[in-house]
């Protein structure tokens, strides 16, 4: 494979980038020369987000919006054909959007709004946007997934949590942080000799505004855990050394914490748990 020589010229797409960690690492990555595409829900919040990048990488700083709902198949494929129609080449994807809902909900497809945001929707995209990938490459895949993942399965059987939902929604977060990694494991194994490497990793526990919008409780809980919480500059290293590192390039597949890789829960190394998801989701997709 072809040095990658960092990240300055590459065109990066990034979602989940209006708060947070992707926020943090836009910021980085804007620094350090990328020139960003943000696929963000809100325009309000798309343009702050943007004002405060250039804020802090200077003005002549390259980021675009895109609009898009992450939890509906059909704002996914047109945020997808217009990316290809305004982007020849496209050497990063970060797929860092993701929510929990404190009751279940359901997509405008009629799927659990958690599944459809969170795994879905990085499968989608990520395989509406693979030729140009692989046409830029050599490319990067980065999904952030997460340590929530310990002990969840995929629920095969109920992939819609009609019967397995429970309580808070963590149980089905973790779910679909599993279903991150295994969807990284089998994209990496079809990308072999590609010139494409697909990771994913855990940013920590970090003081954000994930959670904020699912009652008092929840907010009251984030609010009590965030002197334990790491920066969302510090959740964002590892995302930010994914995408503009060359060491990071002799990896794909691997589930990375700080830096370095990790082993993930034995269910997250499953490889026919690997296939067989990729297949259902594919059917979910089409």
């Amino acid at each position: 494979m072809q040095p990658w020589g960092g990240v300055a010229g590459k065109r990066v797409l990034i979602t989940g980038a209006t708060s947070g960690i992707g926020l943090a690492a836009a910021v980085e990555l804007a620094r350090r020369g990328a020139q960003l595409v943000m696929i963000a829900r809100s325009e309000t919040k798309a343009n702050e987000a943007v004002r405060r990048i250039r804020a802090a990488a200077g003005d002549a700083a390259v980021v675009d919006t895109l609009l898009a709902d992450l939890a509906s198949q059909s704002s996914i494929r047109e945020v997808a054909a217009k990316a290809l129609a305004q982007y020849p080449t496209i050497q990063v994807l970060i797929n860092n959007a993701g929510a929990v809902y404190g009751v279940r909900r359901l997509s405008p497809d009629r799927i659990e709004l958690t599944w459809a945001v969170n795994h879905l929707a990085p499968f989608l995209l990520t395989t509406l946007l693979l030729d140009r990938l692989k046409t830029s490459a050599p490319a990067r895949i980065v999904t952030t997934s997460s340590a929530a993942h310990q002990g969840a399965r995929i629920p095969f059987d109920d992939l819609n949590a009609e019967r397995s939902w429970s309580g808070s929604g963590f149980r089905r977060y973790g779910e679909t942080k599993l279903a991150n990694i295994l969807f990284t494991a089998e994209l990496a194994r079809r990308l072999e000799g590609t010139g494409v490497t697909a990771n994913s990793f855990h940013p920590g526990f970090v003081a954000s505004n994930f959670n904020r919008e699912n009652g008092p409780l929840m907010r009251i809980g984030m609010a009590l855990s965030r002197p334990f919480a790491r920066s969302a500059q510090k959740g964002a290293e590892t995302l930010v050394w994914l995408v503009d590192s060359e060491a990071a390039g002799d990896i794909s597949g691997g589930y990375f914490f700080d830096m370095r890789p990790v082993t993930p829960a034995p269910a997250a190394v499953d490889r026919e748990a690997a296939l067989r998801l990729w297949n259902v989701s594919a059917a979910q997709v089409s």
